[in-house]
C-alpha cells in the first residue's frame, strides 16, 4: 500500500505520526512511503532522516494525498484539508469526530474510510493508541498547573508543593483513568494534597489502595465535586467516554464558586469537554478566564513535548499502521472498532 505522512497543520502541533525507525519496518514489508517535506522538523527529525529510512519526499501536502491511499496523521484534517480527502483514502488519526459536526460532514461527503486512534479498543476496554497521548496529557495537566498558578501568569499565586508553614496546594482529578492516574502521579510527586472524583466504585478502590490511603477518593455527585473545587487551587478534567462527547460534569455554578485565580485544565475538551465552561483553546493563546478561573483548554496538549510525544505515538500506532495497509483491518476486532466514517456512513455512537 502507498502511506503518506504529512505535515501537521494545526496551531503549534510539532508532532508526527511516524518516525523514520517506523518507516523503514513499513517499507521493509514491501510498502511505499511518502513524507511531506519538513513534516518531522517539529520533533527534530530531518527529511534526510525519512529519505534514509526509504520514503520519497513530496513538496506538498495536495501531491502527498493524490500518490497515497493510507494517510497516517497526527490530529483530524482542518477545513483546509478536506478537499484533500477522495473516496480512495483511509484516513488515520486522531479524530475527535464528536466535537467536531464539520469534520463528520466533510468524511461523510468524501466516502472515505476513517479510522480514530481513540476508538480502537482491545476486548478489555482499554485504548492502546489513546493511552500514550494520555499518559502524556496526564502529566502536562500538573506541569500546566504549576506554571498558570503564578501570579505573573494570572494564576492565585500558589506553589503546589507548599511550604514550611504553608498549606500544600490542592489539586482534585475528575475522571479516574489513564488522564487522571498520570495526573495523580504528577501532582502527588510535586508534594499536593490530591482528591480523584470517579463515578465507578472499583475506580476509587483501586487509587485508595495504590496510594495506600494517601490520595482523597470521592464519588462523582454534583455536590461532592462542588465542594471540592471550592477548595481546589488546580483541577484536572479527565472525564472520557470512548469515542462520545465528554459528560459536562461541572456546572457555571461549580466553576464560579471557585477561588479566584484558581486553573482548570480540561484534558476532555478534544471530546467537547467536561465543563461547559469549556471551549477549545490552542498553544498561541491556551487560557481565558470564566468567572475568574483560568481555563487552559488546549486541544493538542502533547504538542508541547513533540519530541516525547512523537516517538511515543509511533511506537503504539506502528503495529496497526501494519494491519491497515497489509489489509488486515477486518481480521483485528479492536482496529474494526476504530472505524468512525466508512463510504458516507457513521458508524459510532456520539452521545
Amino acid at each position: 500500500m502507498v502511506i503518506g505522512i504529512p505535515r501537521e497543520r494545526k496551531i503549534q502541533e510539532y508532532r508526527v505520526a511516524l518516525t523514520p525507525q517506523a518507516v523503514s519496518v513499513l517499507v521493509q514489508h514491501g510498502h511505499k512511503v511518502y513524507v511531506e517535506k519538513g513534516a518531522g522538523l517539529g520533533t527534530g527529525i530531518a527529511d534526510s532522516a525519512y529519505k534514509k529510512a526509504g520514503a520519497q519526499i513530496v513538496r506538498t501536502e495536495k501531491e502527498l494525498f493524490s500518490k497515497a491511499k493510507l494517510i497516517v496523521k497526527v490530529k483530524e484534517p482542518l477545513p483546509e484539508e478536506y478537499s484533500l480527502i477522495t473516496e480512495n483514502h483511509i484516513i488515520f488519526g486522531y479524530l475527535h469526530i464528536a466535537a467536531d459536526k464539520k469534520l463528520i460532514q466533510a468524511l461523510k461527503k468524501s466516502n472515505c474510510q476513517a479510522i480514530a486512534f481513540e476508538t480502537v479498543e482491545l476486548e478489555d476496554g482499554s485504548l492502546p493508541l489513546l493511552m500514550p497521548m494520555s499518559r502524556i496529557a496526564g502529566r502536562l495537566s500538573v506541569q500546566v498547573g504549576v506554571h498558570f498558578l503564578q501570579k505573573s501568569k494570572g494564576g492565585k499565586g500558589v506553589l503546589l508543593s507548599g511550604a514550611a508553614g504553608v498549606r500544600n496546594g490542592k489539586v482534585t482529578v475528575i475522571g479516574g483513568g489513564v488522564v487522571g492516574y498520570n495526573s495523580v502521579l504528577s501532582a502527588l510527586g510535586l508534594g499536593a494534597d490530591v482528591t480523584v472524583i470517579d463515578i465507578k466504585e472499583e475506580v476509587l478502590e483501586f487509587y485508595y489502595d495504590r496510594f495506600e490511603g494517601n490520595v482523597k477518593t470521592l464519588p462523582s455527585y454534583p455536590d461532592v465535586i462542588e465542594k471540592e473545587l471550592i477548595e481546589s487551587d488546580l483541577v484536572v478534567g479527565a472525564v472520557l467516554v470512548t469515542g462520545a462527547k465528554a459528560p459536562k460534569v461541572i456546572s457555571k455554578k461549580m466553576i464560579s464558586s471557585m477561588e479566584s485565580g484558581s486553573l482548570f485544565v480540561d484534558v476532555a475538551i478534544d471530546q467537547g469537554g467536561c465543563s461547559v465552561t469549556s471551549k477549545p483553546t490552542n498553544h498561541d493563546n491556551p487560557v481565558y478566564n470564566n468567572n475568574g478561573v483560568l481555563h487552559y483548554c488546549v486541544t493538542n496538549m502533547p504538542s508541547l513535548v513533540s519530541k516525547t510525544s512523537t516517538y511515543s505515538l509511533s511506537n503504539s500506532i506502528l503495529p496497526y499502521v501494519l494491519k491497515v495497509a497489509d489489509g488486515k483491518i477486518e481480521e483485528d476486532s479492536s482496529l474494526s472498532k476504530g472505524i468512525n466514517i466508512d463510504k458516507g456512513k457513521l458508524l459510532i455512537n456520539l452521545d
